[in-house]
């Protein structure tokens, strides 16, 4: 059965365009449009579409609000369009908190080299967060008491699994009533690495905002995003979270209770030596599907820091970070992954789990929990 969409803005033309890029593929197709948010939500109730394509700003209801309508009346995978914009992006980041899966920018020039690449990657984008859609439905569950839905945030907000499983004793973590007790493995650690994608605004927000001011280690954040939208996720990371977070700088030396996100459209690289470490941003280079690249900037981590490193493989599309991580396992860090029940999508952590290359597979509102416990700070 093709993935049912519902398109929203208020431009006509690029409705037409949407429309004609979804319904070039069989596998979906676009079952009405909207003009603005207020149109959207009535919409949505009606036709119950699989995903929805929305636009930030239009009139009579932005698309924000419309966001935050729909997640709490008919939760449903939606995909955002914004401007690469200052602006842009914290109205995004808006719409992402407030229950959005993913976002594009409006110019497809901007995401890709030519029409078939921005084609492709918009089709590709509403097939996987469609596979949501029976996830957010059954977080919608009838009340004992009066028959009526109770609202659960889709987004970062479903329920994971008792408790985190590490491999390789995965079955029989399954029977679990209640959330395992974590223990700390002892290892000593002088860095923390996290990489993600889809979904990852959410999760890394989840993450950060439970760490101390007192963190022990520097962190490296890797997070696929446009060149301008990382300086407005640094900045809003940092006013929600204890430690420190800025967008990664040339020369930035690595300190404790730092975290440091690398620039869109740029590689980062760690440099120097454990203790005295700096980081190189450099240009991100044609050849690269991904700017920053989390494989890239693992990589560089495991040459400078060997096993002292504890990384993390967050929700997103695709397998960036698994070659990365490969290359942290056989220095001897650690490495672990999200589990499939709480990503937005099961992509780069499923590709280091299937590898064998992560040792724990962890829903995300337990990942800062485990963090904690290992560094002996809970």
């Amino acid at each position: 059965m093709a993935v049912k969409v519902l398109v929203v803005d208020d431009s006509s033309f690029f409705r037409r365009r949407v429309s004609e890029i979804i319904n070039a593929d069989p596998r979906m197709e676009v079952i009405d449009s909207a003009v603005n948010g207020k149109e959207a939500v009535e919409k949505t109730a009606q036709l119950k579409p699989d995903v929805i394509t929305m636009d930030v700003e239009m009139p009579v209801l932005d698309g924000i609000s419309a966001v935050r309508q729909i997640m709490a009346q008919t939760p449903t995978p939606i995909l955002m369009f914004s401007s690469l914009t200052h602006d842009g992006a914290k109205a995004t980041l808006d719409a992402l908190e407030a229950g959005a899966l993913d976002f594009l920018p409006k110019k497809f020039e901007d995401i890709a080299r030519n029409r078939d690449e921005a084609t492709n990657l918009l089709q590709q984008r509403v097939l996987e967060i469609a596979r949501k859609r029976p996830v957010m439905r059954r977080a919608t569950r009838p009340s004992p008491a009066s028959g009526s839905e109770q609202n659960v945030p889709p987004t970062g907000g479903v329920r994971a699994p008792a408790r985190p499983v590490s491999r390789p004793t995965a079955g029989a973590a399954s029977s679990a009533k209640a959330p395992a007790k974590f223990a700390a493995s002892g290892k000593r650690y002088q860095l923390m690495a996290i990489g993600t994608s889809t979904g990852g605004p959410v999760a890394l927000q989840k993450v950060l905002t439970k760490l101390p001011a007192n963190f022990p280690l520097p962190i490296i954040l890797i997070q696929h995003m446009p060149a301008t939208f990382t300086a407005a996720f640094a900045q809003r990371l940092n006013g929600l979270s204890k430690v420190t977070v800025v967008e990664a700088k040339d020369g930035d030396m690595l300190k404790p209770g730092h975290a440091y996100l690398a620039p869109g459209g740029m590689q980062m690289m760690v440099d120097g030596r454990p203790g005295a470490a700096r980081l190189k941003i450099l240009d991100g280079g044609e050849r690269m599907n991904y700017k920053p690249c989390v494989d890239v900037t693992f990589g560089s981590a495991a040459k400078i820091y060997g096993d002292k490193v504890l990384s993390i493989v967050l929700t997103g599309m695709g397998a960036d970070g698994r070659e990365g991580a490969r290359m942290l396992k056989n220095a001897g860090s650690t490495i672990w992954a999200q589990d499939e029940d709480s990503c937005v999508v099961y992509g780069m952590p499923q590709a280091v789990a299937k590898a064998g290359i992560s040792s724990e597979d962890l829903p995300l509102d337990r990942i800062a929990d485990r963090i904690l416990v290992e560094l002996n700070l809970k």
